[in-house]
Formats: structure tokens, C-alpha cells, sequence
């Protein structure tokens, strides 16, 4: 039997070449999410400052918790920090007396910018860690000295103004380095002042350790006390680039979430274009059962089919993937959420996994197709193909029913999660399990929309009436457009909507929250805050910095504040308890964390702040606004010394100064009015709209693929029309309406199911169950959805019609 379908195979192109497109596609998105998933599994950054230290001893990455799982057993689990964790620079004399080292170099660092330009600044003590050598000029000695990269700009001799965390000051070019790093801008200082700018005395970021020459390598363990930790090879990398290891850890999420949604919507995809194309094949499978083919042979040429699809369309898949895979990481990369030194990992895994699945799910697909009419009586098969029954079948109305409930449950548990790393995944699968719904219902949907539909085109004379008797006999054909129609709108809806109802909420309470006339931002130093304090006028000042802690080993983003004027510059909804006297020992927290951590007003909260460090705390507030704020409110002089970049957005109350004083008082630092800083603080969706993106581009594809199939499949009825005396213009208008009709089913069902998806998406994220959908973007994407599938019909049937009609009565089906 698979020998006959190969030799049937060119009679029937149209039906394979949608099959084909659709498994293309699916391998190509598997294979490229898998490369995204392994890449967070097991990438790493290759180290740059650190390439010349064999041995670099730095503070554990990571927060670790001992988790009893019952029985007397226990496990350590870890999650990584955001922030460097700093060792005692004493360390240093320890590791040098350890038998088999030559020679150890301390390092420290902290965030510089100069001319406009973000640096690192370190001492000079610690450039042999790469190693770094003169081009021209020396080391630096005295405190306003010191040596710029070659990427730098700088000369030797010239003078330049540099703003540090601990404030700004004028220093002198004495020297420039060959070398510059690919990903970070160096200055070198002299160690005495870098120690100062670092602001962290008796503590180190980094210690390289250089083995004595021939001896074997050192056991530095009994010297490592503290929470020092010794790496070696690609770990070196992970301790100099941290958001490299945050990339990862979101690449693990983004990749999982992506993959397994692509595979569900893939195999959805998939089921609906074989079924359609086992429906255009009705006439020629009854007459194989009429003469004798058994339910098992009709199988088997089905699955045969299906599985050399699948084979080739997965192997070219796969290849576009690895394409796809590099596109990624190059669109990530340029929005910023994945490090330029944070390599893609390649390897035959997501290669072969694609293919392998994508022939899964053609097989399975093929069989579930022809589940029915391999089954039936030949007769009845004969029956069927000359006129289709328009009931649905009991097992798919039960499983419709199934997933209908199963859409329910998943929407109560959607309504009730308020972490978007939680909801993010559920609400994918909740529009999909609801889209599932839909596809098996979507016989009994459409012969419901039939009536009304018919009503409305009958007025457009013999077009209309044309489309209107094609729409009552071909509900199963039109049951069979809308499911990948119904699908490109719910999840576009989705994935767009879902990232402007949290901006919407985060925008709206963030203004609300904004008492401030103005804000100075980004990186403004103490110092510099203390210039805007004294400028007359000035009723308030609140430093902010935004850092993220871990209560237990969950993560929340948090707010560090200075407390003196606070409530003159910031508002953040306080619901229960007061920020009056806010400062050591407090924490205030919004009503969504108070709820995760059962905790209210004086009850105590320890934390781990961004670098690792203990704190206990006590609650002193909860407030309403934790979307535009964070969930966490911590005292600024708490989480100053614990960040890698302590600089800090400056909120400024001054109703009676304009904007030319502030910026007098400190000259390069961008001020900002309310409206400005409001619109510069909104959430950055984009990663998310280009990872989910390809998600809506297939069902796009697969929306066009069936459209065109199910058209193409039509060539002996358009044939008939057009003998029958339908001319080619009503023939073409009988299809826009067709069209139109079934896109607007399409739009009613798939905008149901992304509303109610959002819907509690909404409830659980931001307290309220109203969506934010813009109306223009809404239009937006019904409009493209009707100009894909007009598209999608009348290109196809523009080259149907161009045969004679007694040419395509002839033709093979």
C-alpha cells in the first residue's frame, strides 16, 4: 500500500505539498527551540578578564537551601544569585601560603562611565588576570591617574571626566593598554583609589590564582573559608558575566515554554491539514474499501504517506531550525537579553529530536485521520464521500466536551496565579487546550453559524446563493478552515495582548505611584544626589535602586529607597501599615508577595539580597502598586553595598524649580520630567513578542496551507460551476464570501478564547479581570487574518480556474 501511494502520489500535490509545508514548519521551530534549550542547559560564557588565571576564587554564585523531603532524607537546592558575592581580601594571604601556588592576584571592580561610555574599572594591580599589557605610556600611581583600554578613545596625557559610584572626578591618561576586551570597556586605576570607588573595604571581587611553574596543581580547599568557591575553565566565565548566567537560566524557561508550545501547536496543525486531506481523498478511500482494500491496508497507506512526508519535511526542517537557532541568538542578543559572549550551543540533539518528532506527529496524525474512514462498511464510505454526514461523531464530542473542561480547570488555575514564570506557560496552554476544544467541535460550530451566515449572503444575489448552499453542504469543509483560522487568532491575540494587558497595569500604576516632579537617571552617583539636595528649592530627594532578592529560593524584584521624603516622591498605594520611620529593619511589600509569603504587617521576612547576604527584616507596610514598583521595598543603605552597580535613579520633589537648575547642578546627567519617566520606565516586551512570534507566524502558515488546500481540492465542483453556465467573476466572489464568512466564525471563536484566557490571565497578574486590548491592534490582526485567508483562496483558485472546465472534470482528483 505504500508503494501505491508513492505511485499515486503526483495526482496529488496539492494535498501533499500542505502536509509538507506544515511539517516543515514544525521541524524548523522544534529544532530551533531545542538549540535555545540546550544553550540554557549547558552554555556557557568563556571568560575575558579572567583568561590568564588557571585558578579564580570568587564568592559562591549561588543561594543554597536544604529542603527536608520526608524520611529522614533531605536535599540542597540552589538558585544563582544577581549580584557578585565578595570575598575578604585576607583570603588572598591564605591562598598565596598553599603549597604549589606561585603567586595570587586580587581584583575589584565596579561600574565607571566615561565620555558617555560604560566602563569597569578595576586596580592595576589586577591586569595581569587577562592579561592586559602597556602600548604606551606606564601604570598608574598616584589617585587621579589612570590607564584606558585601546577601545577606549583616550591618549596618553589627556584628561578625562569619570562619574563612579563614588562620585565624579577628573583623572589624567597615563597610559593605554594593547589589548581591549570584545565585550566591556576597561579602566585601570591605581589600587589604592580603586579600592576607594569600589566602596566595599576589606572585601575583593576576584582572586587569580597562578600555580607555581611545574608543580602540580594546588588543592586550595583548606584555604577557602567564607563562601569562597575556586573555578576553573568556562566557570570563570559564569563569576565575570552574571546576566550571562541569568541568560541562561531564561533561555531553559523561554526555549522549554517556546518548544513545548511550538509541539502542541504543531501537532494541531498537523492533525487538522491531514484531515482535510484524508476528506479531499473520501471518494478515492471508499472505492479502495469497495474493492477489497482492508481497514488495515488504508492505514497503512495513510501512515505510509505520513511518514515520508514527515522524513523529508523533518530533515529540511531541521536544517532552517539551525538557521532559526543562530537568528535567535542574534535577536536576542541585539535586544539585549542574551550576552554577545554567551556562545549557542550546537549539537546533533535538537537536529535529530526534530525530525524524530515531527514524524511522531505526522504518523499519529495520519492515523487519527483515517480513524473513521478505514473503519466504516464500504458502503457507507461510498455513501459518505457522494454526501457527507453533517452529524458529529460521538468520541469526538466527548473529547471536545474533555478538553472543554479541561480548558475550565485550566482557567480557574490561570485566574489564580500571580508570577508571570508561572502564568507565562499556563496561559499558553490554557488558549490551546481551549483552540483544541474549538477544532473538535468545530463541525457542530459551524453548521450552527451556517443559518444565520446564509441569511445575510443569499442577499448578494448568485454569488451570495452560491455561497450559501456551499456553506450548508460543506460545513465540514468549512469546519475544517476555521480550526487553523480560529487558532492564529487566539494565540496572536494571546501573545500580544497578554504583554499589553502587564504593561498597561505596570504603566498605569507606576504613574500613580510617581509624586516626583523629576527624575535623574540612569547611574547617578551619591555624590551627585547630593548636589540635587542642595540645590535651593528642592523639598525632596529619594535614591532608588532596583535590585531582586530571594525569600527562601523564590526570586522578587524589589526596590531599594532612601527614607527621608519618601511619601513626597513616591506613593506606593499603602493599603495596611505605614512607611513613616521606614528605614533599618524594614521592609514593606505589596499586597501579591504578602499573599506568596503569608506574611503581614510586623511580621518578620528574611531575605537574601542580590549578592547573597542575609538580612531580617520586619514588615512595616503592604502596599497596592507592586506591578510598577516591585514587589519589595528595602531600605537603600541595606542593599547599597550588596549590588555590583550601586548607582541609582534619583527622584527629585521640586514643584517650583524648572528642569535648566537641576541640570546645572549636575552637569550629564540626564533630568527627566513625570510624563518622560514614566514612558521611559514601561516593561520591555519584546524578547517575548520575537520568541512567540514564530509561534504566530506558523499558525499564520498553517492557516494559508489549509486555505490553500482546501481550495485546490475544489477543482471538479468549480469546474461544474462554470458549465453550468457561473461565470468566473461569480465563481471568484462565491469564495471571497465563503471566506469572509469563515473568517468572521474564525474571529468570534478564536476571540472567545484569547478573552477568556486573558481574562484570567489578568485576574491572577494585576487584581482585575478587564484585559487591556487596544482596539487598533485588535483590528489589526482580524484584518490580517481576512487578508491571509482571501489571499490564501483566491490565489489558488485563480490557477484552478485558468484550466477548461472539461479539462478539470477529466483531471484525476
Amino acid at each position: 500500500m505504500v508503494l501505491f501511494a508513492l505511485r499515486t502520489l503526483r495526482h496529488r500535490k496539492a494535498a501533499f505539498a500542505g502536509a509538507f509545508v506544515a511539517l516543515l514548519c514544525a521541524s524548523a521551530l522544534v529544532c530551533g527551540c531545542g538549540m535555545l534549550l540546550e544553550t540554557g542547559l549547558r552554555g556557557g560564557a568563556a571568560p575575558e578578564r579572567y583568561a590568564a588565571a588557571p585558578v579564580l576564587v570568587a564568592g559562591d554564585r549561588y543561594v543554597r537551601e536544604t529542603v527536608d523531603k520526608g524520611d529522614g532524607r533531605t536535599k540542597v537546592k540552589a538558585k544563582s544569585l544577581t549580584d557578585r558575592r565578595w570575598v575578604p581580601s585576607s583570603l588572598a594571604g591564605r591562598l598565596a601560603a598553599v603549597p604549589g601556588v606561585g603567586r595570587v592576584v586580587t581584583e575589584v571592580t565596579f561600574p565607571a562611565v566615561a565620555g558617555g561610555r560604560p566602563f569597569w574599572g578595576h586596580g592595576w594591580e589586577s591586569a595581569g588576570l587577562t592579561p592586559f599589557t602597556l602600548r604606551s605610556g606606564r601604570a598608574p600611581r598616584a589617585g587621579d591617574e589612570l590607564v584606558a583600554d585601546a577601545r577606549a578613545g583616550l591618549a596618553a596625557g589627556a584628561r578625562t571626566d569619570v562619574e563612579t559610584p563614588a562620585g565624579h572626578r577628573t583623572y589624567r591618561v597615563v597610559g593605554v593598554t594593547a589589548e581591549a576586551l570584545p565585550s566591556q570597556g576597561t579602566l585601570f586605576f591605581a589600587t589604592g583609589e580603586a579600592r576607594r570607588l569600589a566602596g566595599r573595604p576589606g572585601l575583593v571581587s576576584a582572586i587569580g590564582v597562578f600555580p607555581r611553574a611545574g608543580a602540580p596543581a594546588p588543592d586550595l580547599t583548606p584555604a577557602l573559608a567564607g563562601g569562597a568557591v575556586a573555578y576553573t575553565g568556562d566557570e570563570r566565565g559564569a563569576v565575570e558575566f552574571p546576566d550571562a548566567e541569568q541568560a541562561r537560566l531564561k533561555l531553559v524557561s523561554l526555549g522549554g515554554a517556546l518548544g513545548g508550545t511550538s509541539l502542541l501547536v504543531a501537532i494541531l496543525v498537523v492533525v487538522g491539514t491531514f484531515a482535510l486531506s484524508t476528506q479531499q481523498r473520501q471518494r478515492e478511500i471508499a472505492l479502495l474499501r469497495a474493492v477489497a482494500a482492508t481497514p488495515a491496508q488504508v492505514r497503512a497507506m495513510l501512515s505510509g504517506e505520513a511518514l515520508l512526508a514527515g522524513a523529508v519535511a523533518g530533515a529540511l526542517g531541521s536544517a532552517l531550525g539551525v538557521g532559526l537557532g543562530f537568528w535567535l541568538r542574534s535577536a536576542f542578543v541585539a535586544l539585549g537579553a542574551m550576552p554577545e559572549n554567551l556562545r549557542l550551543v550546537v549539537s546533533p540533539f535538537p537536529a535529530l529530536a526534530a525530525p524524530a518528532a515531527t514524524v511522531a506527529a505526522a504518523w499519529a496524525a495520519a492515523r487519527i485521520s483515517a480513524r473513521r474512514t478505514a473503519r466504516i462498511r464500504p458502503v457507507e464510505a461510498l455513501g459518505e464521500a457522494a454526501l457527507p454526514v453533517a452529524r458529529l461523531p460521538l468520541g469526538r464530542a466527548l473529547a471536545g466536551a474533555g478538553c472543554a473542561a479541561g480548558g475550565v480547570a485550566l482557567t480557574l488555575v490561570l485566574s489564580g496565579l500571580t508570577s508571570e514564570a508561572a502564568s507565562g506557560p499556563v496561559t499558553m496552554l490554557t488558549a490551546l487546550v481551549w483552540t483544541v476544544a474549538v477544532a473538535l467541535l468545530a463541525p457542530a460550530l459551524a453548521g450552527a453559524a451556517v443559518a444565520p451566515l446564509a441569511k445575510v449572503l443569499r442577499a448578494s444575489r448568485v454569488a451570495g446563493h452560491l455561497a450559501a448552499a456551499n456553506l450548508r453542504t460543506g460545513s465540514r469543509r468549512l469546519a475544517s478552515v476555521i480550526t487553523p483560522l480560529s487558532l492564529m487568532t487566539a494565540m496572536t491575540c494571546t501573545i500580544l495582548f497578554a504583554q499589553t494587558t502587564m504593561g498597561d497595569a505596570a504603566q498605569e500604576q507606576a504613574a500613580a505611584g510617581a509624586r516626583a516632579d523629576y527624575v535623574l537617571a540612569p547611574q547617578v552617583s551619591r555624590a551627585a544626589a547630593d548636589a540635587v539636595r542642595r540645590v535651593p528649592g528642592v523639598e525632596a530627594v529619594t535614591e532608588t535602586l532596583r535590585t531582586s532578592v530571594r525569600v527562601g529560593l523564590e526570586r522578587f524584584p524589589a526596590r531599594a529607597v532612601t527614607s527621608p521624603g519618601l511619601l513626597a516622591t513616591l506613593d506606593p498605594g499603602v493599603v495596611s501599615g505605614s512607611l513613616d520611620g521606614f528605614g533599618a529593619g524594614s521592609v514593606a511589600v505589596s499586597g501579591t508577595a504578602a499573599s506568596r509569603l503569608g506574611v503581614t504587617v510586623g511580621s518578620p521576612l528574611r531575605l537574601a539580597l542580590g549578592d547573597g547576604a542575609a538580612a531580617a527584616l520586619r514588615v512595616s507596610a503592604v502596599y497596592e502598586r507592586g506591578l510598577g514598583l516591585g514587589d519589595l521595598l528595602l531600605p537603600y543603605e541595606l542593599v547599597r553595598p550588596h549590588v555590583d552597580d550601586p548607582t541609582s535613579t534619583v527622584l527629585v520633589s521640586a514643584p517650583t524649580l524648572g528642569r535648566a537648575e537641576l541640570e546645572r547642578a549636575v552637569p550629564g546627567v540626564a533630568v527627566l520630567d513625570r510624563v518622560e519617566a514614566t514612558a521611559a520606565s514601561a516593561p520591555n516586551a519584546d524578547v517575548n513578542l520575537v520568541a512567540m512570534g514564530l509561534i504566530i507566524a506558523f499558525t499564520a502558515i498553517a492557516a494559508v496551507n489549509t486555505l490553500a488546500m482546501a481550495t485546490s481540492g475544489r477543482s471538479r465542483e468549480l469546474a461544474l460551476l462554470r458549465l453550468v453556465g457561473t461565470t468566473r467573476r461569480q465563481v471568484l466572489w462565491m469564495l471571497r464570501l465563503e471566506t469572509l464568512a469563515a473568517v468572521l466564525v474564525s474571529a468570534v471563536t478564536g476571540t472567545a478564547v484569547a478573552l477568556v484566557t486573558l481574562a484570567a490571565f489578568s485576574r491572577g497578574m494585576t487584581g482585575s479581570a478587564l484585559p487591556y486590548v487596544p482596539l487598533p491592534a485588535y483590528l489589526a490582526v482580524v484584518g490580517s487574518a481576512a487578508a491571509l485567508a482571501l489571499a490564501a483562496t483566491l490565489l489558488p483558485a485563480r490557477v484552478v480556474l485558468r484550466a477548461r472546465p472539461v479539462e478539470a472534470l477529466g483531471a484525476r482528483a
